[in-house]
């Protein structure tokens, strides 16, 4: 009877520690549950405590107030025979030019004190998009903010058609200026004007006695040259350079849409419709003072804008 007893309390107490056991280990996955499943516990919650923590806004690429500009291209740029007659006059640059009647974009941006000491025009008259990795090598050790581009009308004003720049050329060299630029100036911002309407220049200046005169000189011979001869041939090959000057604005476009802070001005200054008073009437080819004022708030408008040109 005592043994059965004994046998008894020893079954009972076994069966209470079992219990306690269960209830115990129970608790633990109730309680933790890590000791069983370790991470796969611990990294859901985990990621849902990130997912809920804001995360910081990013900065955004395109700065609309920059505080420098640098700008490269050709005469347009430096204000040819827009003062005086066959000189660069880059006081009134569209781009960094410091008269007060232009208002350049730079002086928009930078205002008249900060103007001449954080802007620098590069451009060259004369100079095709082949001179331009150049220019962008001299501008990125300016470390400028900004640089506005410019360049391609000469590309297609030329002695004759066959002597334009070939698209491919033309595009090889822009990829190239791209790259010299961004090696040495990795977050500058780059704003590219579309080449103007060559066409359009000539069916404003044709009708200026002195202008035609003048463009006899040999002044973009492609599209100016025997400025009065509506021959079918003469119109080819107007259209031929209509035809080119629509792919170098092309290849700007495409080029500057790989490079997250390039922005092309959708095209803007190619369809503006310069008048007889935005023409030099020293070439009536070239902006007037008058003309690079047009051209400065065309660029001001675009890259203030909060979106780029469609």
């Amino acid at each position: 009877m005592r043994e059965s007893r004994r046998s008894w309390s020893r079954s009972r107490a076994h069966g209470r520690r079992s219990r306690l056991g269960v209830a115990a280990l129970t608790a633990a996955v109730l309680a933790g549950g890590s000791a069983l499943t370790g991470c796969d516990v611990l990294g859901p919650a985990s990621d849902a405590t990130k997912r809920a923590s804001p995360s910081p806004r990013p900065t955004p690429v395109w700065n609309r107030s920059p505080a420098s500009v640098a700008a490269v291209g050709d005469s347009i740029t430096r204000g040819f025979d827009a003062c005086v007659v066959l000189a660069d006059c880059p006081e009134v640059s569209w781009s960094t030019g410091t008269d007060s009647e232009v208002r350049s974009l730079a002086l928009r941006l930078l205002g008249a004190p900060a103007v001449t000491e954080h802007s620098w025009n590069l451009a060259v008259s004369g100079a095709r998009m082949s001179d331009l990795p150049g220019q962008m090598i001299q501008a990125a050790r300016r470390g400028p903010e900004l640089v506005t581009v410019m360049v391609g009308a000469n590309d297609a004003c030329q002695d004759s058609a066959k002597q334009m720049t070939p698209v491919a050329d033309f595009r090889t060299s822009f990829e190239l200026s791209m790259r010299r630029l961004r090696a040495g100036a990795p977050r500058a911002q780059v704003y590219v004007s579309s080449v103007p309407d060559l066409k359009r220049l000539w069916s404003t200046g044709r009708g200026n006695p002195l202008g035609r005169q003048i463009w006899k000189l040999g002044i973009c011979a492609t599209m100016l040259g025997n400025s009065q001869d509506m021959s079918k041939r003469a119109q080819s090959r107007r259209a031929l350079v209509y035809d080119r000057v629509v792919a170098y604005n092309g290849v700007l476009k495409d080029v500057c849409a790989k490079d997250r802070r390039c922005r092309y001005d959708g095209g803007a200054v190619f369809d503006y419709r310069f008048t007889g008073a935005q023409l030099s009437h020293w070439d009536w080819f070239h902006p007037s003072k008058n003309g690079q004022g047009r051209l400065a708030e065309i660029a001001y408008r675009n890259v203030t804008a909060a979106r780029p040109p469609s």
